[in-house]
């Protein structure tokens, strides 16, 4: 099984961040406007991505498996792209030096494959999405969000 991991520092307290991860609005700021369902343990979050015409280009189910305040959020990956089916997300959070730091991680992928670079990439310009929510108060998500590539 492969991961991809991330890290990143954020000016403002765990709670914030916490905010940004664990409620639709939050998660519609930073990762896609078009974020719907109910972000509590159990239930799932849809995520919808479309391009700058509105034309729907992807999506995922999520279920959430834990989300403990201003600690840790995860969810399990319920649809999608047969990559991402069964693997794992999670966002640890510890606040350390004036700043709360997110470990990002996605994991449990069968296999490396090109789609998995372009999803590490994408998780990386999402992070700094996030960090600019929760420090400036506006993020820059789907369909906003900076085009690494032809498959986005």
């Amino acid at each position: 099984m492969s991961s991809i991991v991330h890290r990143i520092g954020i000016h403002a307290p765990a709670s914030s961040a916490y905010r940004a991860l664990s409620t639709i609005e939050g998660l519609a700021g930073w990762w896609t406007r078009d974020t719907t369902g109910t972000a509590s343990v159990g239930e799932c979050i849809n995520f919808k991505f479309r391009d700058p015409a509105g034309k729907e280009i992807g999506g995922f189910e999520m279920e959430v498996l834990e989300q403990s305040p201003d600690d840790k959020v995860r969810w399990k990956v319920r649809s999608g792209p047969a990559e991402w089916i069964g693997t794992q997300i999670s966002f640890s959070l510890a606040e350390q030096d004036g700043m709360t730091l997110v470990l990002f991680a996605h994991r449990e992928w069968r296999e490396e494959v090109e789609f998995m670079a372009h999803c590490s990439m994408k998780w990386a310009v999402f992070l700094l999405s996030l960090r600019d929510l929760v420090e400036r108060g506006a993020g820059q998500p789907a369909p906003d969000d900076v085009k690494i590539d032809n498959w986005n």
